[in-house]
């Protein structure tokens, strides 16, 4: 009997898939997509209907022609890519250039890679779903008809080769220069904060830290608003004022608190909590995930999928995986931590695909730490992570009580009366936080209030110190790739298949930078992006972004029509087109900084090596150019002179620098001595042959081979490979090095040649 053939896209997901249908079956990856626009040109007639010219990439044609031969001789051929718009499309592209039968052709689709979902897919296949298909095509042509045509003006006009613009990506760009405009607009405002540390009288004889709380400085009794402390004269004054003063509680409230559970994962807060709580990039987090879902091997019973699918904008969840999680929650924690009816949580992505699960585990059971050592350090992470907030979104809510003081300090030098506040909680039941906590972007998000002591209203408080400090406000923080991704989801700008392409995209393209885990516009962007708000208002608007990625959803659902939304975005478009090719000016690409020679505009360029640095637009005249991410620094009227000479024909050696701002060491001969060095970086220590100072160098072969070497080279040639320290031996004065254990430095004596030995930390510095 001929076996019936399966299509995925990846080869993991295909061996999961082969272990589970079994020797009935030939399971083949397709590797992605198999047909796709030309990339040497636009490839979409716009005239009478948009039409798309697709063509079977080279590398993919001989895939093709096997998967063709092998679904004519198969009974039946079941496509089971992805359960989303581009898996849909993978199927219906893959079918039309291998000529699939129509009437053996299969779609099956399930959203999790375990036995049960897989073969209850295969029991119940439909046919491709072209609405489906039909929304990824208008994305891609979409896609297509801004990217090919901005792409080639912008890089026209400012005379820069392959610059990009897309439908999605220059809106992520915006909103990053954006950004960076409100932090340096901002302007910080100066206030002063005063605490202090106060203790019930009752409580004077306890010793340490007993009974002791913070309040902080709130206002004055009688008058209305808070009190704002804008010098350090003023809070000096304030606390001269409180010196002596006599401390009460004022008055006391409490009430109860509840806290719900977060939902499931979506894409969206997945990327978002990856980063807060593992530092993964939204690349890392999907690729990560996407091993989880398509199957790691548990041991001896093969690959097996641990998540369900990651690219959802759903928190449904599965009634039977509700189920299990309560019987898991049961079992571990008790019957209190159960909730009387299942959990359930209200979508807040707009336009959510409702068929789609939440990102969960495949089984509550599978617990992180009985899998570890079948995962990678970052899969079991991450599956963690998914497990954990999965499992807590079905227990009951955590219960505590908040309560709030305040502090009445009545002044003995004045009739004023402060009002200090003091808050704090305590947690009646940890509920769903006995296993998961979500994470918040803000600095102190993450801190529990602390706990007050027992405080009566008329209680005599005695003050053991105050402290006053200053402050400044802060600008709006820079976007992080996960709040970036929070913020185009709150925008409605992209879907959860596109977030780490456009995050990824911004900083590919040269346009963003990620430094210290912030996402920073660097000065092509910012010109690029200027470039489109004043002439392409319209692409890189959120609301009209929005909107078409409402009208694509539609399309998904049967509500429209995609070619009519392909005519009605590209004919206002293609007219704003031809309006900004007359419009915008030819020019080079400012950045806002002056040269530092002769005072003219400092443009942007590119080498031949496509190394980008900054250049006087006065060039040839002025030569000034400098690297890119270098400070600016005084160029030399004239060339500056050295205590080192030439090795070739002894005369001085002067500083000089390159057209790229790099600093090197030439013959004060050139041109007619033309020896050149670069300059090397000076390091601690003497050498030990003949008492001149160190240099960092490199060796000719292999140029992160570095080493340190006599700065009186050739005269003296002695070199080192470890890296020298400022204080010499404690015995004999020689030359100490750091060697490679991290516990241990080295010797070299030059007394009794190049020998080493080891010695500790404490006996070097002693």
């Amino acid at each position: 009997m001929k076996k019936s053939l399966v299509i995925v896209e990846s080869p993991a997901k295909a061996r999961t898939l082969g272990r589970i249908l079994g020797s009935e079956y030939t399971v083949k990856a397709s590797l992605g997509h198999v047909r796709d626009l030309p990339t040497s040109r636009m490839g979409v007639d716009v005239n009478d209907r948009v039409t798309p010219e697709y063509l079977v990439p080279f590398d993919r044609q001989e895939l093709v022609a096997e998967v063709r031969k092998m679904a004519r001789e198969a009974p039946a051929t079941f496509l089971a890519t992805d359960p989303d718009r581009e898996g849909e499309a993978i199927s219906w592209h893959l079918a039309r250039a291998a000529e699939v039968p129509s009437e053996r052709l299969r779609r099956v689709v399930f959203h999790e890679i375990t036995r049960d979902a897989v073969l209850h897919a295969f029991e119940s296949p439909r046919g491709i779903d072209m609405d489906l298909v039909n929304a990824q095509q208008a994305r891609r042509i979409l896609d297509r008809l801004v990217g090919y045509n901005l792409s080639p003006l912008i890089s026209k006009k400012l005379r820069w080769r392959g610059l990009s613009a897309g439908r999605v990506q220059s809106v992520a760009l915006r909103l990053v220069v954006e950004r960076e405009a409100e932090i340096e607009a901002f302007r910080p405002q100066e206030y002063w904060s005063i605490e202090a540390a106060l203790r019930r009288t009752e409580e004077k004889a306890a010793k340490g830290k007993v009974g002791v709380f913070v309040a902080a400085l709130a206002g004055i009794v009688g008058r209305k608003g808070r009190l704002t402390v804008a010098s350090g004269d003023e809070a000096g004054g304030i606390t001269s004022d409180l010196d002596g003063a006599t401390w009460s509680v004022g008055e006391v409230k409490k009430r109860p608190t509840k806290h719900r559970p977060a939902p499931p994962f979506i894409t969206s807060t997945l990327q978002q909590e990856a980063w807060r709580k593992l530092r993964y990039g939204a690349k890392r987090t999907m690729s990560v995930a996407q091993q989880l879902y398509e199957g790691v091997s548990l041991g001896q019973g093969g690959p097996e999928g641990l998540i369900t699918y990651m690219r959802t904008d759903s928190t449904n969840v599965a009634a039977s995986a509700v189920q299990e999680a309560r019987a898991y929650i049961r079992e571990a924690y008790g019957p209190q931590y159960v909730p009387a009816q299942p959990r359930t949580h209200r979508t807040r992505a707009k336009a959510a695909q409702e068929a789609h699960e939440a990102i969960r585990p495949t089984s509550a059971m599978r617990e992180p730490g009985k899998i570890k050592r079948h995962l990678t350090a970052e899969q079991h992470r991450l599956y963690e992570l998914v497990w954990r907030r999965f499992v807590a979104s079905q227990m009951p809510d955590a219960l505590g009580e908040s309560t709030s003081v305040q502090v009445h300090a009545a002044s003995a030098r004045s009739d004023t009366v402060y009002r200090f506040q003091a808050s704090g909680s305590v947690v009646t039941f940890p509920g769903f936080r006995r296993l998961y906590q979500e994470s918040t972007d803000a600095p102190d998000g993450d801190k529990a209030e602390p706990t007050l002591p027992p405080l009566s209203v008329g209680d005599g408080l005695d003050c053991l110190g105050m402290d006053s400090a200053q402050h400044f406000t802060q600008p709006p923080p820079r976007y992080s790739e996960a709040s970036l991704v929070g913020a185009l989801e709150e925008k409605g700008v992209g879907r959860p298949s596109t977030y780490a392409a456009i995050v990824s995209t911004v900083q590919q393209r040269g346009y963003v930078k990620r430094e210290k885990g912030r996402l920073h516009p660097l000065p092509l962007g910012r010109v690029v992006n200027d470039l489109l708000t004043q002439y392409f208002a319209s692409v890189v608007d959120l609301d009209f972004t929005a909107q078409m990625e409402d009208q694509l959803d539609e399309i998904a659902r049967g509500q429209r029509d995609w070619q009519v939304v392909l005519r009605g975005f590209y004919e206002p478009f293609a007219s704003n087109l031809d309006d900004a090719k007359e419009r915008i000016p030819t020019t080079s690409i400012q950045t806002g900084e002056e040269c530092d020679v002769c005072g003219r505009p400092m443009v942007l360029k590119r080498n031949r090596w496509g190394r980008s640095f900054l250049s006087c637009s006065g060039y040839p005249e002025c030569r000034n150019a400098r690297d890119l991410d270098a400070p600016a620094e005084p160029t030399p009227a004239s060339d500056t002179s050295t205590d080192e000479q030439c090795d070739v024909c002894g005369q001085p050696m002067v500083l000089k620098r390159n057209r790229w701002g790099n600093t090197f060491l030439s013959c004060s001969a050139y041109p007619t001595c033309r020896n050149a060095r670069p300059l090397q970086p000076k390091v601690p220590g003497v050498c030990p042959e003949c008492g001149s100072g160190l240099t960092e160098r490199r060796a000719r072969k292999g140029r992160r081979n570095v080493f340190y070497g006599c700065a009186n080279y050739p005269t003296c040639r002695f070199t080192v490979n470890q890296r020298p320290l400022a204080e010499p031996c404690p015995e004999c004065g020689g030359l100490l090095v750091q060697k490679g254990k991290k516990d241990a430095r080295c010797v070299v004596c030059v007394y009794e040649g190049p020998q080493t030995r080891e010695v500790s930390v404490a006996d070097a510095a002693a």
